[in-house]
């Protein structure tokens, strides 16, 4: 767990946040006659699955007693909590810590991770019997109970018609986990976000056939809301990546989910000149094949990834399932441990045109495309190492038993600019992530 740089005085109640926040970071609109910055900007017309309909203005209509400037997770979440979903403006300076004291501080009494260890080791415990069963006063209920106090702290509910937007180039999260769920209408821009890190993942023996870590947490979940502008923003593992965790059992002590999520009906979401980068399971859209999820996200989904940059990512850029998703004029630069970048799920719709691939020797160009579903794809003009390839027909010549089938069956009619696939890699390169937003 990383070591806070300052959170300030302990905060009993949010109520007592509240009143810090607005009596001393106050509130911070932009006085009459000044021009209007970044943080009332909306989203352009036709930018995306989130220009759909009424488009997605965020809090660009808040007034001045809705605009706030935090620097600490505590005002942080009570400028969020302050107001309901009235339009508001947070603007967020500096980098916040959000993941606590440390991971002792989120255990409750009694837990032990040597216990734990003990208690579930495989030759003991065996690789058949799962741990959901466990009573509260086992070494996993205790985790449970540990995890929720973790959960609790760490993630943040942004309300509709709000937007958080980083002032200059050096503002973010470490350890942050934003809940953009069930709600209208919200921007988040020009922020730095370090994966939050899982104090208690959760040991599970049956998945695969020697079991596995599971944690929780992602930077940014989109959960059954619409309307959502995610721009200029850097998602990373940072100081803390996959190679630095130990192994228990065998296996890999995972303490990282994803860097974005959308699921659960999420509708009409655009992803632009973003930076992913440093992660294994980087992006899902749709997070199961189930019945019950198909009924849920069938005919949902719509999304937009434009001019972000993937880098040194394992997979799932994104994985999809269900959804409309247009991805276009993004730049792809695999490193070590490459596995895929697009993951063609139940039912999804997905078209990849415009992008470049920047694969290293040894890396095959038919990995780009992974079929876990029978679904079509459109993939037209994309471009590896330089060189125009037909993505579908280099998967199906270099993949055996893995058919992709051509032509996803509409046309994105929400594009802006689109720029030729040979200038791609310049122009995400010096223009996407954080800290380059006016």
């Amino acid at each position: 767990m990383r070591t806070p740089k300052c959170h300030g005085r302990v905060i009993a109640t949010l109520v007592g946040c509240t009143a810090l926040v607005l009596a001393v970071t106050g509130t911070a609109p932009a006085q009459a006659g000044q021009r209007a910055g970044a943080e009332r900007q909306v989203l352009p017309a036709g930018d995306g699955w989130a220009a759909y309909g009424a488009g997605t203005t965020g809090g660009a209509a808040a007034d001045r007693s809705h605009v706030y400037t935090v620097t600490t997770w505590e005002q942080f979440k009570a400028a969020l909590a302050d107001g309901g979903s009235a339009p508001k403006i947070i603007r967020v300076r500096g980098t916040i810590d959000a993941d606590g004291p440390s991971c002792d501080s989120f255990a409750v009494p009694g837990y032990d991770f040597g216990a734990y260890l003990a208690k579930y080791a495989p030759e003991s415990w065996g690789r058949t019997t799962t741990l959901d069963g466990e009573p509260a006063d086992s070494p996993e209920g205790l985790r449970r109970a540990s995890a929720a106090n973790q959960d609790a702290y760490i993630k943040a509910e942004v309300p509709a018609n709000t937007t958080v937007i980083g002032v200059g180039k050096d503002a973010g999260f470490n350890g942050a986990s934003l809940q953009i769920k069930g709600v209208d209408n919200v921007i988040v821009r020009n922020l730095r976000f370090e994966s939050p890190l899982d104090c208690f993942p959760q040991w599970d023996p049956t998945d695969t056939a020697d079991g596995n870590w599971n944690s929780e947490y992602d930077s940014a979940v989109v959960y059954g809301s619409t309307h959502v502008w995610m721009d200029h923003d850097t998602f990373t593992d940072g100081d803390h990546p996959d190679s630095t965790l130990p192994y228990y059992f065998g296996r890999i002590y995972e303490q990282h989910d994803g860097e974005l999520d959308i699921v659960k009906g999420a509708d009409y979401v655009t992803a632009s000149w973003n930076v992913f980068e440093d992660h294994d399971k980087t992006i899902l859209v749709g997070n199961s094949d189930s019945a019950a999820t198909a009924a849920v996200d069938r005919g949902h989904l719509k999304v937009t990834f434009h001019h972000n940059l993937f880098r040194n990512l394992v997979e799932r850029a994104p994985r999809v399932r269900f959804g409309q998703v247009d991805s276009y004029n993004n730049h792809f630069v695999a490193g070590d441990g490459y596995s895929y970048s697009y993951g063609i799920g139940m039912e999804s719709q997905l078209v990849a045109e415009h992008n470049a691939f920047t694969l290293p020797a040894g890396a095959k160009a038919g990995s780009i495309l992974k079929k876990w579903k029978e679904a079509p794809v459109t993939a037209a003009d994309n471009y590896v190492n330089g060189r125009r390839t037909d993505l579908i027909a280099v998967h199906n010549a270099e993949v055996p038993g893995e058919t992709l089938q051509s032509g996803a069956g509409w046309t994105p009619a929400l594009r802006t600019r689109v720029d030729p696939a040979r200038a791609v890699p310049g122009l995400v390169g010096h223009r996407a992530g954080a800290g380059r937003v006016g």
